[in-house]
């Protein structure tokens, strides 16, 4: 007679090995193909089911990178992770700054995540702060890392970051906030945009705080700073 724990750990290794040729299946048809959705879509979407809330639609539009203006992507580089060209995946000064801030303010939990690590959550992943979700998470990083350029998770980390309820993609988000399509975005939206990027549940691009007003101003300098648009020139992600 089998032992049905051997059965059913066989079958665990297997369904295992199904997703992981699944997931670099997709990896690789990603680096080159549209992605038509996210994790974070579909898990917003099901929580929406779930909870009868029929109002609620995850919308999002692919653009190309050069159908999106260099001021969005300059924002985001700008406000979630000014190293992104230079490192591998992983901010390591930024990780051990947030450990630090987190043991002392333990109410105003700060995070680290590079914007690899932010394509990798949203777009396989799904939310938490569980051992087992960051291990995935470090891993896949690595891999995408390895096989996407620069310049394509940039593409697709706007393409499919929450901008808003329901709101994914600076496509659906520059129509939904500016009426224009997001290759015509002004350095301004692109800042105020980038500002609420923390949090878009909380910060609001239509109705903007104080806090979400000077967060949208210091991303305008880091912007200079940086050097303008010619930095994405200099870094090869234009």
């Amino acid at each position: 007679m089998r032992n049905p724990f051997s059965v059913l750990w066989r079958w665990l290794k297997r369904i295992v090995l199904s997703i992981t040729v699944l997931w670099f299946v997709a990896v690789i048809a990603f680096a080159f193909l549209p992605v038509p959705f996210s994790m974070m879509m579909i898990e917003r979407q099901m929580s929406a089911v779930m909870s009868i809330n029929l109002s609620y639609v995850s919308r999002s539009s692919w653009v190309d990178q050069k159908q999106i203006s260099p001021y969005i992507a300059l924002a985001v580089i700008a406000a979630e992770d000014q190293k992104f060209p230079n490192h591998w995946g992983f901010d390591f000064d930024a990780i051990e700054t947030a450990i630090a801030h987190n043991k002392k303010y333990q109410k105003r939990i700060r995070g680290a995540s590079t914007i690899s690590q932010q394509v990798t959550k949203n777009l396989f992943l799904w939310e938490g702060r569980s051992w087992v979700r960051k291990g995935l998470e470090a891993g896949m990083t690595f891999v995408l890392e390895l096989l996407w350029s620069k310049q394509r998770i940039l593409t697709v980390y706007l393409n499919i970051a929450e901008f808003g309820n329901g709101i994914f993609g600076v496509e659906e988000a520059a129509r939904h906030y500016f009426g224009k399509p997001a290759s015509k975005l002004t350095a301004s939206e692109a800042a105020l945009l980038a500002a609420v990027l923390p949090n878009p549940h909380q910060y609001k691009v239509k109705a903007p705080s104080a806090y979400v007003l000077q967060r949208q101003k210091w991303i305008l300098r880091q912007m200079q700073l940086m050097g303008g648009v010619n930095y994405l020139k200099r870094n090869e992600l234009e």
